[in-house]
């Protein structure tokens, strides 16, 4: 019999241990169960040193007068930049006003400590382009900042893209006042940041205020980072109705990390395409591969949102966040004009405060049949909330409906004040698990 070396037995000890299943680690894993790329994890700061010549704008004929619109002299910049190989456009201190404006490809924009690009308010500034707004392709106003079809887009700084809503939103709500069924888009108003049919974009660091409209819009992107940013719109004295913080919208592969959002409407919604025809349409798709961690809520309609137009949302990881004061923490918005379908969604390790726990309902706001008879069936599934430590009104704000299927929905490790202090309106989800949820009344 052979005698094993003593250094023989202790390499083979070890290899025990790290074996072991308490040894382990876990990989870092998408509600599917596929593993996040690295990708995920590689958050370094925007380096501008290594973007090219930096223009600040001030050296260019641009004013620092906060009370001129200023839009062709700042494109001019961003132009030059552009036709001599790229560069930086520096928005320095002081206040710059301005219409839409239109980078290109190896440009990119940051704004200095106390620097402000300030939008128009108004519309007029804002020429009529082909856009997406709303789940549809279409003419609508461009966004203060516009980005399409760049590749590594970044826009950084220590300062703020203030989009003047004020005039936007008083004007709206005038126009509802006399017009109750009035749309978003029936009173013009424009965004704060969209970019487009583009890849590798990164927004940090920066405060994006009052839009007028939606704050941050991204379609058909791909490897999308939001690093530390301030998203903020208010809710009183004047409500800024549908200042969504961030719209993901055919998107794949996007990062939401360590900011703060507290706007008057969603603060993250996925969106897609919306109608009885909207899964022909080439210009619609799904939502893939979202990770939105270590981020703070403030007042806000959703912190996660589904809808309103939206189609296919798949492996979306919303956790390790803190909700402050919102209305809900998870929104299924289900049309009765589009087929929907939500799966692969997880919702962890979040504490707080929030009127509503989940809330799904049908979401019959402006929809169109467009002459079909028959409304379109919707599902939600393998859909996981866990490790949730909340004062809630109300838990679970489901409502049943012949409208969609829920199935698999799993609620583990749950403590919940709620006022009502009851699970209730549940039975008719298909394959519904608890686990260790306790829900108390207040």
């Amino acid at each position: 019999m052979k005698v094993l070396s003593v250094t023989s037995c202790i390499e083979i000890f070890l290899l025990l241990i790290l074996i072991s299943p308490q040894f382990v680690t876990s990989q870092d894993v998408f509600p599917d169960g596929t593993t996040i790329p690295d990708w995920f994890k590689q958050v370094e700061e925007t380096d501008i040193s290594k973007l090219g010549k930096q223009y600040v704008i001030t050296d260019f004929d641009v004013k620092m007068d906060s009370t001129i619109v200023q839009t062709e002299k700042i494109q001019e910049v961003i132009d030059q930049a552009g036709t001599s190989g790229g560069g930086v456009i520096v928005i320095p201190k002081g206040v710059f006003l301005s219409g839409a404006l239109f980078f290109k490809q190896n440009t990119h924009l940051y704004l200095e400590k106390g620097g402000v690009l300030k939008g128009s308010d108004d519309i007029s500034d804002f020429p009529v382009v082909m856009t997406r707004i709303e789940g549809q392709s279409g003419k609508y106003f461009p966004a203060l900042v516009n980005a399409d079809g760049l590749d590594g887009f970044t826009v950084s700084g220590k300062g703020t893209i203030n989009g003047n809503g004020l005039r936007y939103w008083k004007a709206f709500w005038l126009r509802r006042e006399w017009n109750p069924d009035c749309t978003n888009k029936d009173e013009m108003r424009p965004r704060l940041l969209y970019v487009s049919n583009s890849k590798n974009i990164q927004i940090s660091n920066i405060h994006l205020k009052d839009s007028p409209f939606w704050t941050t819009h991204f379609y058909k992107c791909e490897n999308v980072k939001l690093l530390n940013l301030k998203i903020t719109s208010p809710s009183k004295p004047v409500k800024a109705p549908s200042t969504d913080a961030v719209d993901i919208d055919v998107c794949t592969n996007f990062l939401i990390k360590n900011c703060y959002m507290s706007v008057n409407d969603d603060a993250v919604a996925l969106k897609g395409g919306k109608g009885p025809f909207a899964h022909e349409d080439p210009h619609n798709g799904e939502n893939r591969n979202i990770l939105i961690e270590d981020n703070t809520y403030g007042f806000c309609h959703s912190a996660l949102t589904c809808g309103s137009e939206s189609l296919h949302n798949y492996n979306v990881l919303f956790r390790r966040s803190t909700v402050e004061d919102a209305s809900r923490v998870f929104w299924l918005k289900m049309r009765p004009d589009t087929n929907q379908n939500y799966e692969y969604i997880a919702i962890e390790d979040i504490s707080g405060s929030a009127r509503n726990m989940i809330y799904i309902k049908p979401w019959t706001q402006f929809f169109d049949l467009k002459g079909e008879k028959d409304i379109r069936a919707s599902k939600a599934q393998h859909i996981t909330m866990k490790n949730l430590e909340l004062t809630c009104d109300k838990v679970f704000n489901i409502q049943e409906s012949n409208q969609y299927e829920l199935s698999d929905f799993t609620f583990e490790n749950i403590s919940v004040n709620s006022s009502d202090g009851a699970i209730e309106n549940t039975n008719f989800i298909k394959d519904l698990t608890f686990k260790k949820v306790d829900i108390s009344s207040k």
